[in-house]
């Protein structure tokens, strides 16, 4: 199968291949079928997201002790990562750069 340019967003989630105000924060090369693991990973994005919403609201439970901020933080590392795999060389450049996936050249030659 070919591969067509999508725009993502993280922010809102959005996999687009109409890129509109600023939907275009990642652009990648994807099949119908990766487009369809990457929806849902961001559905998972969405899930934890609104599950550390309600736990945000219970100040007894520190945040390094939730479950829900973990189910967050993966999710969102899944969603990154797939995105570093079909992303254009600016993705992956802003992945690499920000170590968001791992330690971060800036941190690794001090």
């Amino acid at each position: 199968m070919d591969k067509k340019k999508y725009y993502v967003s993280l922010q809102s989630r959005e996999i687009s291949q109409i890129q509109y105000q600023n939907n275009n924060a990642f652009t990648i090369y994807a099949t119908p079928t990766e487009i369809q693991m990457l929806r849902k990973v961001l559905d998972n994005v969405h899930t934890s997201e609104f599950d550390t919403f309600w736990r945000a609201h219970v100040p007894i439970l520190p945040y390094h002790n939730d479950p829900s901020n973990d189910r967050y933080d993966e999710s969102l590392s899944n969603a990154l990562s797939i995105i570093y795999e079909l992303g254009d060389e600016q993705a992956r450049k802003f992945i690499e750069e920000s170590g968001i996936l791992g330690d971060r050249p800036i941190d690794i030659n001090r």
